[in-house]
C-alpha cells in the first residue's frame, strides 16, 4: 500500500516551528557571510592613530635626541615630548572591513578612504621625500627660532626664489636677488626681514634694496595684504643660515614640519641654565618659522591621546587647531594653545613654577 504522509495536514504549531528553523538558517548563514566579509576582505582606507611620542630633552641608547655642539648645555627635570600619527593602509598593515568600522566608532583612531592619504605608488614616493626635506626644514627653523628667543641674531643670506600671484614685485624683484635693506635699513637675518616689513599696512610703498649681479639697487613697489591683514612684499625667499652651533636629531623614523615647536622649546631648554620644567611632564605639536611663529598641524586628537599614553600632563596646541581641540581632550590632559615660541617658552617656565592655572587654552 503506497504511503499517504505528504498529503496529511500538518499541525500549525509544527508549521510555525519548522518556518522559524529555516529563518533561523538562512539568518545564520548570512551572519557567517557577513562576519567573513568583514574578517577577510580587505579594505580601501587608511586608520590613523597616536603614533609614539620622543622628548626632544631625553636620550636614545645613551645619545641625546637632541644633541648640541658648539655651545654650552644644561640637564632638565622634565619631558618635552614631540607627538605624532601612525597611519597605515591594507598595503602597509593589512587589516579589513571589520577593522575599519571598529577604528571609525573609536574615538581614538579615524578612517579615510587610503587614496586620500597615499594615493598612487609615484604619489606616495612624492610624498615621503615631501615629508623628510619638511623634517630637515623644521629642524633648521627650530634652531634659528630658538637661538632668536634667546636672544642671539642668526645671520642669513635673503635669497630670491620667486613672486606670488598679485605680487607688486613681479618683474621688478629677479631670482637671484639678495635682499640687503628695507627702507634704507639693514636686515641681516630673517627676523630683522619680516619686523621691517611688519612696520607697513598692505598697500605702503617700500624700498627694497637687493645685490643683483655684484651691485646694490633699490626698488619701490607696493605691499600687498597676506591674506590675515599683515603688509607683505610677495616674495619668495630662501634663506641661507649662519647658524653658530651644530643641532643633530637621533630620529629617522619621523617626518614632516609638525614637531618643530617641540624642538625649539627643547634646544631652548638644552640652552639655558634654569631647569624650566621642574619634573613637569609636556608634551606638544606645532610647526615653527624662523620669527617663532607657531603653526596649525594636521590629527591633533590622535597626538593629545599619545600625549595621555605617554602620561604628560600638559599639552602645547597651535591657537588656530583650537577647533579641532575643543571637546577631543582626553581626561586629565590640560591644553595650553600657544600662539608663538615665546608663548609656548613662557608656558613651560610658569608650569615648572607651579603658576598655569591662568595659562590660555582652547
Amino acid at each position: 500500500m503506497t504511503t499517504t504522509e505528504a498529503s496529511t495536514p500538518v499541525p500549525a504549531e509544527r508549521a510555525t516551528s519548522s518556518r522559524r528553523a529555516t529563518v533561523m538558517s538562512v539568518t545564520g548563514l548570512a551572519t557567517s557571510a557577513l562576519i567573513a566579509l568583514l574578517t577577510i576582505v580587505p579594505s580601501p582606507y587608511a586608520i590613523g592613530s597616536a603614533g609614539p611620542t620622543f622628548d626632544t630633552l631625553g636620550e636614545v641608547d645613551g645619545t641625546p635626541l637632541v644633541a648640541i655642539d658648539g655651545a654650552p648645555t644644561y640637564t632638565s627635570s622634565g619631558e618635552l615630548r614631540l607627538t605624532t600619527v601612525s597611519v597605515s593602509n591594507a598595503g602597509s598593515q593589512p587589516f579589513t572591513l571589520g577593522r575599519v568600522l571598529a577604528a571609525w566608532a573609536s574615538p581614538r583612531q579615524y578612517v579615510v578612504p587610503e587614496e586620500e592619504v597615499f594615493g598612487t605608488a609615484d604619489e606616495e614616493e612624492q610624498a615621503e621625500q615631501q615629508a623628510a626635506s619638511d623634517w630637515t626644514t623644521s629642524q633648521e627653523r627650530a634652531t634659528v627660532s630658538a637661538l632668536e628667543a634667546l636672544g642671539h641674531p642668526v645671520p642669513a643670506v635673503l635669497e630670491v626664489v620667486g613672486t606670488s600671484e598679485g605680487s607688486n614685485a613681479a618683474g621688478v624683484l629677479q631670482e637671484g636677488d639678495i635682499i640687503t635693506a628695507i627702507d634704507g635699513e639693514a636686515v641681516p637675518t630673517f627676523a630683522s626681514l619680516a619686523d621691517a616689513i611688519a612696520l607697513h599696512e598692505p598697500g605702503d610703498q617700500v624700498d627694497v634694496t637687493v645685490m643683483r649681479d655684484g651691485k646694490d639697487r633699490t626698488e619701490t613697489f607696493a605691499t600687498v595684504d597676506d591674506g590675515a591683514g599683515d603688509a607683505a612684499i610677495g616674495v619668495w625667499i630662501d634663506p641661507t643660515f649662519d647658524i653658530p652651533i651644530d643641532v643633530t636629531v637621533q630620529i629617522d623614523s619621523v617626518g614632516g614640519p609638525s614637531a618643530g615647536l617641540m624642538f625649539s622649546l627643547g634646544i631652548m631648554d638644552r640652552l639655558t641654565e634654569e631647569d624650566e620644567l621642574d619634573g613637569a611632564l609636556v608634551a606638544g605639536t606645532g610647526t615653527i618659522d624662523a620669527t617663532g611663529d607657531v603653526g596649525p598641524i594636521g590629527g591633533i586628537a590622535m597626538k593629545m591621546f599619545g600625549a595621555q599614553d605617554a602620561g604628560s600632563d600638559w599639552f602645547l596646541a597651535p591657537v588656530e587647531n583650537c577647533a579641532d581641540v575643543r571637546g577631543n581632550i582626553p581626561d586629565g590632559l590640560r591644553v595650553v594653545a600657544v600662539d608663538t615660541l615665546d608663548d609656548a617658552y613662557d608656558a613651560i617656565v610658569r608650569i615648572g613654577q607651579g603658576d598655569a592655572a591662568d595659562l590660555p587654552t582652547c
